[in-house]
């Protein structure tokens, strides 16, 4: 080492406390008590002082660049990436795996921490305090209990806030299913449902919050003392799947209990608007898309082993089809004609081989998703259904377009994946107004639920 010398405080004090002894003040054992060193250590720092004066108390390494030390070509494109559009969202962890998952750049988090902070880069994501809570013990096994809620957010980084619905597994933290909605809808739990389903399998139990979309408002009329007794309370659509899945509904009473989902917002809130800009994504059916294989992704990263290895989920039964479950149901009376009212229209059940087995004032049961439409069930036997034409019209109505009507479908048979016409609905039966039965739809399952929250501390939303 050459030229000047700097020495720390430490430094310094073992300097004095060395050249007092080699001009005799102290002895060489009062040294070493002073400087907290055995008796050979100090007699190598007078030996080192003697020939090398202050220089020796330096270490040789200092002002030496490491040899692991990155380079600074590699600093400066790693800073250049990370003011793309895209990045520069993104929290220092996600950002680490972009780097090596996109530019080939592996760097560990601790140096990147150092880099960006060193340039006065801060982590979009910060961390608050939280009233602490009794933390509840993970399930043992996975499919026992799966946690399911809807986050408003910005996903698509377009100033539209948009819900993404979500479920995760209790006792592994994998994320079973996600789907993306224009606002908190019965048809985004129907569709994480169906994934976390066809993924996973139909889990024991799921976790929810008070929403109506999972319980009736007038549930807690129960507990009243004024409700007279035998007065029955409505069953929410998606309680009824859920019944005919056989899945348990437990209602949470505030986020924190829900803790697992809540944390999960957090985490895909930092992330996925990070992916879906670098891939480019600005609607909502590509990020849907994209989102039935992110998830394996986001588990591969944080999901963890339960404590027991048997699995709880369970094999759709094969006598089940989803579409007929994940769906509205209603109860209508037939009249003479094969016509019933439905959300202020009138529809006529389409005539096939079955259809004259259906007696007058039958009770059928109207089924309506975006995915099969509107039909009508009668004794497990699925009918095509269309608007009918206004009374006192003579003669009969125009068949259906198609050429034979379809045979009924019962309810054990598997639908294959269905076709999406141009208009972006995923169905278009033999109807005269396809227009019409296309609002029905809409009514039921988006307007709902858009403004309708319940009141109370257990609903406090997410946010960035």
């Amino acid at each position: 080492m050459t030229g000047a010398v700097t020495l720390t405080m430490k430094q310094l004090r073992r300097l004095d406390v060395v050249k007092k002894s080699i001009a005799g003040f102290i002895t060489v054992k009062e040294a070493a008590e002073k400087l907290g060193l055995s008796e050979r250590q100090v007699q190598r720092l007078k030996r080192k002082v003697e020939k090398e004066d202050a220089a020796a108390l330096v270490h040789k390494n200092t002002l030496r660049k490491p040899s692991h030390a990155i380079p600074e070509e590699v600093k400066e494109k790693i800073l250049k990436i990370r003011e793309r559009p895209g990045y520069n969202a993104s929290n220092f962890r996600h950002f680490q795996e972009l780097l090596e998952e996109h530019h080939m750049v592996k760097i560990s988090y601790s140096a990147l921490y150092r880099l960006l902070v060193s340039e006065g880069i801060k982590s979009p994501k910060t961390r608050r305090r939280f009233k602490p809570h009794r933390r509840r013990k993970r399930k043992s096994q996975a499919g026992s209990l799966i946690q399911i809620d809807a986050s408003p957010f910005d996903w698509l980084s377009t100033g539209i806030m948009l819900a993404l619905h979500g479920a995760i597994d209790d006792a592994t933290g994998q994320v079973t299913g996600l789907y993306l909605c224009r606002n908190e809808c019965l048809i985004g739990y129907h569709e994480v449902l169906r994934r976390t389903i066809n993924a996973f399998g139909v889990p024991e139990a799921a976790y929810t919050d008070k929403h109506t979309i999972f319980r009736s408002p007038n549930e807690d009329k129960r507990k009243r003392e004024d409700t007279p007794k035998g007065t029955s309370i409505n069953e929410t659509q998606f309680g009824r799947a859920m019944r005919e899945l056989g899945v348990q509904i437990i209602t949470a009473r505030s986020p924190q209990a829900k803790g697992r989902i809540e944390r999960l917002w957090e985490t895909l809130q930092s992330r996925l608007p990070v992916e879906f800009a670098i891939r480019g994504i600005t609607d909502i059916e590509e990020a849907n898309k994209f989102l039935e294989s992110y998830i394996y992704a986001i588990n591969s990263e944080f999901a963890v082993e339960p404590e027991d290895g048997e699995s709880a989920f369970l094999p759709l039964d094969e006598r089940l089809n989803l579409d007929y479950i994940l769906c509205v149901k209603e109860e209508r009376i037939l009249d003479h004609g094969q016509v019933f009212s439905y959300k202020g229209k009138r529809l006529q059940i389409v005539q096939n081989d079955y259809s004259a087995y259906l007696p007058p004032k039958a009770k059928i049961t109207v089924m309506v998703s975006p995915w099969i439409g509107i039909k009508a069930a009668y004794k497990n036997i699925i009918f095509e259904t269309r608007v009918a034409p206004p009374k006192g019209t003579k003669g009969k109505p125009e068949k259906p377009r198609e050429e034979k009507a379809k045979a009924p479908v019962n309810y054990g048979k598997h639908k294959t994946e269905p076709f999406v016409p141009k208009d972006g609905l995923p169905w278009r039966p033999g109807l005269e107004s396809y227009r019409e039965c296309k609002e029905i739809v809409e009514d039921i399952f988006f307007k709902p639920y858009s403004n309708k929250r319940p009141k109370g501390p257990g609903k406090e939303r997410r946010s960035a």
